[in-house]
């Protein structure tokens, strides 16, 4: 009798536990994926802000970069993300800074929304290696999340790449 209760109780505890962790699989995913469209979202904004900076100040550099993200296929976003940084770090040095405020936001802005999505991805991937969650295949549903590697997109230029 002591025998099957038992049983019974370590089949529900395993069972318990690989319900829960196929859920947390499922609940990091579809963070990773909301962080990564409010990453996308802030990218838009700020490109679209550089861009209106561009026509306004008569900077072409940041208006084509500008241009270019919002334009830029999925593969290509990044370049394009690292370009308009380096655009907007030499708009910086040239115009004042009320002209440049809406610029600053939104880099502030996009750089807080990598980091989200960094650290989620970093999450997922890490829950993604466990052995229980390869046996089981808890992520068969869900593409593997990419890290957004762009440069940090704020505008100090004060910054060394290699203390980042």
């Amino acid at each position: 009798m002591w025998v099957v209760v038992s049983v019974v109780a370590i089949v529900v505890l395993v069972a318990t536990y690989l319900t829960w962790t196929a859920a947390r699989v499922d609940r990091l995913h579809a963070r990773a994926a909301a962080a990564y469209s409010a990453l996308d979202a802030q990218s838009i904004r700020r490109a679209a802000v550089a861009a209106e900076l561009g026509e306004r100040q008569g900077f072409l550099e940041a208006q084509t970069a500008a241009k270019a993200v919002l334009d830029a296929v999925p593969e290509d976003r990044e370049s394009a993300e690292n370009d308009l940084t380096r655009a907007l770090r030499v708009a910086a040095g040239k115009f004042d800074v009320e002209a440049m405020a809406g610029i600053e936001e939104a880099s502030r802005r996009l750089a807080l929304a990598r980091q989200v999505h960094t650290d989620l991805v970093r999450d997922a991937l890490a829950v993604r290696r466990q052995p229980l969650v390869r046996l089981f295949r808890f992520t068969r549903r869900h593409p593997q999340p990419r890290f957004f590697d762009i440069d940090e997109p704020t505008l100090d230029d004060n910054q060394d790449p290699r203390h980042r």
